[in-house]
């Protein structure tokens, strides 16, 4: 394996200095959008603390097999057959993953695990066989990254084998170490460790891999939005005036959180990180990390539409306040934090949005659900078009 492939398999450089994102990548993506939408079940059957903690275990494992990937094929070329073959086979590797998702805590967990632990270690022994005869710097990072990755897979199967307490608390630990070794460079005793300046990427491509993820989330949302309200009437309810006001209320939240997102901020933090020397760095935090927080508001938005779809009247209980308001709060936190490079501080829009979706908490009990859902989704509406009427009006130029 240290031999590596006779085939060049890294990308070529580009004329214009990006790739574009392949159709195998996107193809690659769908997996995560089925995965999103076991998270979201998940957490919906289990609206508590404990359904909470597992939900973010699962997603924080699902995120760094889909974000570990996306670094990989920045360097390697989808386009190589050996490259296209290991994508799909991902692939079916995470259908399996994702399949197990919903039972992960229970009698999935041995497939959950074995799945989970073969995609990630596959990958990465793959990527040091593609890229060692070619560039044996890479080669040996990867092999630090396999090391900490067998790590956490022992923990994973360890997990697995034991009861439901012990298996959260290993499995805590195994997302842990998925996290935190990015942060501290993987470090191996006798191979020493990683450097951020290491890490060379092409952050065009990155950046669009992230945006589409976002995108593949948000539809996550629609489509959940979309299959709640039609059933509706498959149940034998009704579209009555407070469903339609229900699914207006969804629909205009995802506007909102896209306009957050897409309007300028990706725009403009992709040309940040592309004019940076330190792309590494800025990669492993505004991408790895922070979108993170991202995408997790997404998703306890997407399981508050369903709740508010299928009750949106009576009294708001503590679960769904939690989402609810969560969601939002999470995604304006997340893409605050993502601007913070390009304007050398947190939004003010975002700020404020934050503080007006925690002054709904103490009045969680005037609302029924729809009224609290309609007051977060205005709390979207006024950070987005703050913020836009903000840019615009510092882009204006001097008369």
């Amino acid at each position: 394996m240290l031999r590596g492939a006779r085939q060049y398999l890294l990308r070529q450089p580009s004329e214009d200095g990006q790739h574009p994102v392949t159709f195998v990548e996107l193809f690659f993506d769908l997996v995560f959008v089925f995965a999103i939408t076991q998270l979201s079940r998940h957490l919906l059957h289990d609206l508590s603390v404990v359904g909470l903690v597992q939900t973010l275990i699962l997603f924080v494992a699902l995120w760094w097999a889909w974000i570990d990937t996306a670094w990989v094929t920045n360097w390697l070329d989808p386009e190589r057959k050996p490259v296209r073959l290991m994508l799909l086979a991902l692939m079916l590797i995470g259908l399996i993953l994702s399949a197990s998702l919903t039972k992960a805590f229970h009698e999935g967990a041995m497939t959950f695990a074995l799945a989970y632990g073969a995609f990630q270690t596959g990958r990465s022994a793959f990527t040091i066989w593609a890229v060692a005869r070619h560039d044996p710097p890479q080669a040996m990072n990867f092999v630090r990254i396999l090391s900490w990755q067998g790590v956490a897979f022992a923990l994973w199967i360890a997990g697995a084998l034991g009861h439901d307490g012990l298996r959260l608390g290993l499995w805590a630990a195994a997302v842990t170490v998925e996290s935190i070794g990015p942060t501290l460079g993987f470090p191996v005793p006798g191979l020493g460790r990683s450097k951020a300046t290491d890490w060379k990427l092409e952050s065009g491509h990155l950046a669009e891999r992230c945006g589409l993820f976002i995108i593949i989330a948000l539809g996550e949302s629609i489509l959940v939005t979309g299959a709640t309200f039609s059933g509706l009437a498959w149940r034998g309810q009704s579209w009555t005036a407070t469903g339609w006001a229900s699914f207006l209320v969804a629909f205009t939240s995802s506007l909102a959180m896209w306009w957050i997102y897409f309007d300028t901020g990706s725009d403009r933090a992709a040309a940040r990180f592309a004019q940076t020397s330190r792309t590494g760095a800025m990669a492993r935090l505004g991408y790895t990390y922070v979108h993170q927080v991202i995408v997790i508001g997404i998703i306890g938005y997407a399981v508050s539409d369903e709740l508010v779809l299928a009750h949106p009247g009576g009294d708001v209980s503590a679960a769904a306040a939690a989402v609810i308001i969560g969601g939002p709060a999470f995604y304006v936190l997340g893409c605050g934090l993502f601007k913070y490079p390009v304007l050398s501080r947190f939004p003010l829009s975002h700020m404020a949005g934050l503080a007006l979706l925690l002054l709904l908490v103490p009045f969680t009990s005037f609302f029924n659900p729809i009224g609290l859902a309609a007051a977060a989704t205005l709390v979207l509406l006024v950070v987005a078009a703050w913020e836009t009427v903000a840019l615009r009006l510092l882009e204006k130029p001097a008369e």
